[in-house]
């Protein structure tokens, strides 16, 4: 008889604590996915303003509500985040950046490195990226679609990174900047994205879809890193280019355009590219076509700096720092006048021709050249969003992305602040906390 008591008493035992570990473990299920993060100063990057002692509410990936949590049951399940001391914007998106490889070989020594190699080089610099605060990123070029690959293994959750957009292998034409010049002709080497005429043209843009991509990258010019290529000279005929641009829309893809020259960038936006990175030698025919097209124009004002440091240490070619020495300066001068048109222009980097992580870089070069703090936020926020076609990032506020950063010194203030980030939340998880 006790036996059997003693039988009943464990069995009701073993219930109670199966019923206690399950709800302590529902419990700490829902302190996961329930966060209040409370905020000191609240930047809204579509009117600019500053709003004091916020509490944002986040479930799971997800913003619920911007404003004071009232509900004690809410309350009672959340992990708190104090950010008091802290200014919180937007997760930052870079819509040029170049993942994949060492950005510390350039020139003919990067050609020793395999897929492989660049594409382990490719985690850490997605790591380093979104530890800067750059939760969304659009990586444009890259060899044997190892981008696809990295953005995959980011979502799938293998490694740690912002949320990639990428266009696999850049299209462009024989000897172009798309194509390998290094290498003499009994090589053989060609780019991944080398195509010529129209419909090679049409075939590459689907197998770039085929295998992965998000968008569609072109070179229209020449380029600075580029062996052997002109800046100013246009590489594509318009036929070429609305053939490329009408198959990638065909498909839902949008399209970047590589032009510095003046003639390329015009075609470029007349065929129907999204966006023109560089726009170095735009005009004011250029920029009044971008205006009525709303194309927008990505404008790496930073990296010259870098280039003419650092490339000779780093392997660039000789003629790479000779072309940087003009096209910087003249870039920027047209950044200013761009600007002051009321041109769309959107932040990307370049990162990958400097070190990952360093892209906040850009923010002060921004301001330098003309622009208010807020407006080079909104560059890298709410318009960089719309260019890349996420409506759901970008912005803080409910129903969107939990991608939240925040400062201790107030980026309106001082835009150098966005150079060290306090705290990284992407789609709800938080990757820095100092």
């Amino acid at each position: 008889m006790r036996s059997r008591e003693l039988g009943n008493l464990r069995a009701v035992l073993s219930s109670f604590f199966v019923c206690f570990f399950f709800l302590s473990f529902d419990e700490a299920l829902a302190k996961q996915e329930l966060k209040i993060l409370k905020v000191g100063n609240l930047l809204n990057v579509e009117t600019g303003t500053l709003t004091q002692n916020q509490e944002i509410l986040i479930k799971g990936d997800q913003i619920l509500n911007v404003g004071a949590v009232t509900d004690i049951g809410i309350i009672e399940k959340a992990e708190v985040i104090n950010l008091s001391a802290l200014t919180v914007l937007p997760g930052l998106i870079d819509v040029h950046v170049h993942l994949i490889g060492d950005s510390r070989i350039k020139g003919y020594r990067a050609l020793a490195d395999s897929i492989p190699k660049k594409t382990l080089f490719g985690a850490s610099n997605a790591k380093k990226t979104l530890m800067a605060g750059f939760t969304t990123v659009r990586n444009v070029g890259s060899p044997g679609f190892a981008d696809v690959a990295l953005r995959d293994a980011i979502e799938e959750g293998v490694i740690d990174g912002p949320r990639m957009l990428v266009s696999g292998p850049s299209i462009g034409a024989s000897g172009g900047h798309c194509d390998n010049n290094l290498l003499p002709p009994r090589f053989n080497n060609f780019s991944d994205g080398v195509a010529d005429g129209p419909w090679k043209i049409r075939e590459k843009v689907r197998q770039n879809i085929k295998y992965g991509a998000n968008l569609i990258k072109f070179c229209a010019t020449g380029g600075v890193l580029s062996k052997g290529t002109n800046l100013k000279m246009q590489q594509y005929a318009e036929e070429e280019m609305r053939a490329l641009v009408e198959e990638a829309e065909s498909r839902g893809r949008r399209v970047a355009a590589h032009a510095h020259g003046t003639k390329g960038i015009k075609t470029a936006i007349k065929s129907g590219a999204a966006s023109i990175e560089h726009a170095s030698f735009i005009d004011d025919e250029g920029i009044k076509l971008a205006l009525e097209r709303g194309t927008a124009l990505v404008m790496d004002i930073y990296v010259s700096d870098y280039i003419l440091e650092k490339g000779i240490t780093l392997g660039f070619l000789p003629e790479s720092i000779n072309k940087e020495r003009t096209v910087g300066r003249v870039q920027r001068a047209n950044f200013q006048k761009a600007h002051k048109a009321g041109a769309n222009i959107v932040f990307g980097s370049d990162a990958g021709v400097f070190p990952h992580g360093l892209n906040a870089k850009q923010f002060s070069y921004m301001v330098e050249f003309g622009m208010k703090p807020i407006e080079a936020i909104q560059a890298a926020t709410l318009k960089a969003a719309e260019l890349v076609g996420r409506a759901d990032v970008g912005i803080i506020k409910a129903g969107l992305k939990a991608d939240i950063i925040g400062t201790s010194v107030n980026p309106l203030e001082d835009i150098s602040a966005l150079e060290n980030v306090n705290f990284v939340m992407k789609a709800g998880k938080v990757y820095r906390r100092e």
